[in-house]
Parts: C-alpha cells; sequence; structure tokens
C-alpha cells in the first residue's frame, strides 16, 4: 500500500496517458495555500478606552478538481479547509475539523448556447454587489442552485434554489443559511462600448418553524435593478441602481434603494478611480424598513477594508454614504493602492449624519507565478455618532487594523 501511495502520481500519469486521448476530456488539479495574520484593535467597531489588540493567523486550504470534455460537460469541485492556527489540536483525534466542500457542480449543454448548471457554486455577478463569491472571506460564499445559462449574442442566467433540512414532514426550514428560496433573472448585453446587466430577485427568508405544526411563513423580498458601464476616451465610467420591495425577516414592509456612480482613468500608469454610493437607510422610529440591504455581495469590496458597515452589521440601520478615492502606483510588477473613505449615514440621528474617515493602504507583490505576497494597514476615525451607533460609550483614541498574507496557487496538472 506504501509503494502504491509513494507513486501515486505515476499512476496518474500513466492513467491519464491511456484515457485522456480516448474521451478527449480535459483534466485539472490546482491548488490554494493562504495564510493571512492580522492585527485588530477596532475593526468592525470603535475599540473601547483601554482595549487590548488582537492578534491572529487564519488560513484557507483548497483542492480544485476539473474536468471538461468534447460534449460541453464540465464539473468542477472544490475541497476547502478554513481554519484559524491553534483551533485544533496538534493530536486531533477527532472530524470537528473536517474538510468541507465549497463547490462542487456539474454543466452540460442541451443545445448550442443553453446551459444547465447545478450544484454548489459561486455567483459572481458584474461588481459583485448583490451576488458575490466573498473571496476575501477565508470561508467565501456560496450556493446550492441550479442555473440555466444562454449564452449568444447576450446573457441570460436564471437561478432556482430552495433550502431544507432534514425535515421532510411539514417542509419546515430553521436555517443555517441566509434564505429558504432564491430565484433570480439576470440579463446582460455588451456591445458598441456599453455594457449594461439587468437583475430580478425574489429573496424568500423563513419565518420561526411554528410549534403547532402549522404551515412556516416565508417573508419575500424583491431587488430589481442594474448595472451599466461605458468609457469616453481613458475615462471609464459606471453606475448602479437597485430598489427592494416586499417584506423583511420581520414582515415590515419594505422600500429601499441603492445608487452607485463610479469612474477612473489612468496617468502615466497610475489608475485613478472615483466613487459615491448611497445605500438608503430607516429613521430611528420609522414603522417601516427603508433600509437597503446588499443581501450575498462581496461587501469587504465596497465600504471600507475595516468592514464597519454590512459585513454582518449595519442591517436594517440608518443607511451609508460612502464618497471614496483610490489610487493605485505601480512598483516594478508589485501595486501599491491606496483609499480615502468618507462616511455619512443616509438618515441623521444625534443631530447630524457624519460617521468617520477610513485610510486603507494596501501592497500586492507577485513572488512568481505561485506565490502572492500582500499587506495592507487600514485606520478609521470614528465619530463620537458612529461609535454612539455601535453602542461604545467609552471611545478610544486608535482605531486601526493591519494584515500579512501569503498566497500559494500552483497548478498540478
Amino acid at each position: 500500500m506504501n509503494i502504491i501511495l509513494k507513486h501515486s502520481w505515476i499512476i496518474l500519469t500513466l492513467l491519464g496517458c491511456f484515457f485522456v486521448p480516448k474521451v478527449n476530456a480535459q483534466f485539472s488539479l490546482s491548488g490554494e495555500l493562504r495564510p493571512r495574520t492580522e492585527y485588530s484593535h477596532g475593526q468592525g467597531m470603535p475599540a473601547f478606552e483601554d482595549q487590548n489588540s488582537s492578534l491572529f493567523t487564519s488560513q484557507r486550504t483548497r483542492l480544485n478538481f476539473g474536468y471538461a470534455n468534447d460534449d460541453n460537460v464540465k464539473l468542477g469541485i472544490v475541497l476547502q479547509d478554513v481554519r484559524t492556527w491553534g483551533n485544533q489540536p496538534q493530536l486531533v483525534g477527532n472530524e470537528d475539523f473536517a474538510t468541507s466542500i465549497h463547490q462542487a457542480w456539474g454543466e452540460f449543454a442541451i443545445t448550442d448556447g443553453f446551459f444547465i448548471k447545478a450544484g454548489r457554486q459561486e455567483l459572481v455577478y458584474d461588481d459583485s454587489r448583490i451576488l458575490g463569491n466573498v473571496g476575501w472571506a477565508q470561508q467565501a460564499r456560496s450556493h446550492d442552485v441550479a442555473l440555466f445559462k444562454y449564452t449568444d449574442d447576450f446573457n441570460l442566467h436564471i437561478g432556482i434554489a430552495h433550502n431544507e433540512n432534514d425535515e421532510r414532514t411539514n417542509n419546515y426550514y430553521g436555517g443555517p443559511d441566509a434564505y429558504k428560496n432564491l430565484q433570480f433573472i439576470w440579463f446582460n448585453n455588451n456591445s458598441d462600448n456599453l455594457e449594461y446587466s439587468i437583475l430580478l430577485l425574489n429573496n424568500g427568508i423563513a419565518g420561526a418553524v411554528p410549534a403547532n405544526g402549522s404551515n412556516q411563513d416565508v417573508y419575500y423580498s424583491q431587488t430589481i435593478g442594474g448595472r451599466i458601464q461605458s468609457s469616453i476616451d481613458n475615462i471609464n465610467i459606471a453606475g448602479n441602481l437597485y430598489y427592494q420591495t416586499g417584506k423583511d425577516a420581520a414582515d415590515r414592509d419594505l422600500r429601499a434603494f441603492e445608487i452607485a456612480l463610479e469612474a477612473n482613468t489612468e496617468l502615466d500608469g497610475i489608475k485613478i478611480a472615483g466613487r459615491y454610493e448611497l445605500l438608503s437607510g430607516t429613521e430611528p422610529g420609522e414603522t417601516d424598513n427603508n433600509s437597503f440591504t446588499p443581501l450575498y455581495g462581496t461587501n469587504h469590496k465596497f465600504n471600507g477594508f475595516m468592514d464597519y458597515f454590512y459585513v454582518g452589521n449595519h442591517i436594517n440601520s440608518v443607511g451609508l454614504h460612502n464618497l471614496q478615492f483610490t489610487g493605485t502606483i505601480p512598483l516594478g510588477k508589485s501595486t501599491l493602492r491606496g483609499d480615502l473613505h468618507y462616511f455619512a449615514s443616509h438618515k441623521e440621528f444625534d443631530d447630524g449624519n457624519f460617521l468617520g474617515v477610513e485610510l486603507d493602504l494596501g501592497l500586492t507583490v507577485p513572488v512568481n507565478n505561485a506565490v502572492t505576497f500582500s499587506a495592507g494597514y487600514s485606520q478609521m476615525f470614528p465619530s463620537d455618532r458612529l461609535a454612539l451607533l455601535k453602542g461604545v460609550t467609552n471611545k478610544g483614541s486608535l482605531h486601526n487594523w493591519a494584515y500579512l498574507m501569503l498566497s500559494f496557487t500552483p497548478e498540478f496538472l
């Protein structure tokens, strides 16, 4: 057995030589190992006075398997292990930390241009504002969904998801995920220097499991909108507009919106960008819910890397104005990036709406084709109003966060 394991790569290579030409198939095998050390003192919320900082290392490990053949059949499997250094004993004797399935999907073509893709998969659309994979998070996000895709002069995707536990009697759903039912239609067209997308998404949140055996309530909200982008000379411009209606998880009437405008250009190799985004909010004491929720997007990407807004927080709150300026400077093969954010609430509270200013700095250094080093430093300058919003009564004077990360992405086959 040891001899077989030791020389398994030879066996795989020989099998590939015999079988790949016969079935005209392609097989890929790659990996990812991403340890990241983070220092935190006020990341996510203002630090208390005399609060100690934290230092930890998390790690994502992945094996990515891919298969495709001439019959337009594709399979993708991503095995993933996410851990914090020290959360598993050195002499592990259980399976509480077993590897999970991040993706496991199959796709085939019904006719030319029409495909069905089913299984656990990432959903990434447009700028990832509503549907994204949250790649920064070590665990990332994937969905159990059936996807119907049409690709020709335009792209049309229809997604259908229905989540259940092991309950097979009364159709109850008690989590753990954010929705019980999800359906969406995404239309995309790209021609003549103009690309636009339209998204219609119906999101069904399960209510509490009833104790008397009656039907479980499901509260549906609808997100309607899209994204448009074009270029004028060397200036790229884009915008988002989304509207939400229906019911929230507390059965309140929902009326909310998101609007974003952005532009970027390049001058002597330096990239300059500006972005403004408004996510509507609810004024304290209002009965209806006017707070926009970006649902399943990559929220870490948009409102500052210190994750004060819409990263497991700031939901059904006072909304957000975000004015952002970004500069990216090439340093040989490396890049240095800086972001400056001005934050204010959409709805005024405590006699105003200024929340704070955040500075984000990031450095990316490609070591070789399989290794990348990155580092970052962020500092938030929160107002007393932001501390009050976050429930911090004795705010400290320093609120910062930093990280060092190595990304190994080898391709084995």
